[in-house]
């Protein structure tokens, strides 16, 4: 089915943003590894991985109805931080404009009534519900333990072995 131009152009953003996304947690990732903490990097490199499989479902959803996705121009990401915390403050404010690009998609879909997309928004939707809440309840436990090394270390532990699990 023929789809709204306006939102097809702001699904082709969403493309890029989710790119975009990637990078920032890659970058977030090579920052903690120089802090020596591997499941935390391993943690964000997987995020970074996430979003690039997001990217490509908006693509897909573009393809399959009859667009050609267009990635767009994606700035190198700038993150000062020095510390997990900092970092997790990055990837959070990160996350909750990536949400406000999906409200976005959200009222775009109702506005032209675009029926044949709201299965893919609503699924994000959800997923940033999630993410948002995944990352400042890791903030959170980051805040408790401060710089202490062994909380640190017990949090990277624990992150590492979600991701094997």
């Amino acid at each position: 089915m023929k789809i709204n131009e306006k939102l097809a152009a702001a699904l082709n953003d969403q493309v890029t943003a989710e790119l975009e996304a990637s990078l920032v947690y890659l970058q977030l990732s090579y920052i903690v590894d120089s802090l020596g903490l591997s499941g935390i990097r391993d943690w964000l490199r997987a995020q970074a991985a996430e979003e690039n499989l997001h990217a490509q479902q908006f693509a897909d959803h573009l393809a399959a109805r009859d667009v050609v996705p267009q990635v767009q121009s994606i700035p190198a990401p700038q993150i000062a931080a020095t510390t997990v915390v900092e970092v997790f403050e990055a990837a959070l404010a990160h996350e909750e404009k990536i949400s406000a690009k999906i409200h976005h998609l959200a009222e775009l879909g109702f506005e032209t009534k675009d029926y044949d997309s709201r299965p893919l928004i609503d699924s994000f939707l959800a997923e940033q519900v999630d993410e948002v809440a995944m990352v400042k309840e890791i903030l959170d436990r980051l805040r408790i333990v401060g710089e202490d090394g062994s909380g640190l270390l017990r949090i990277d532990a624990e992150m590492k072995a979600a991701r094997s699990a």
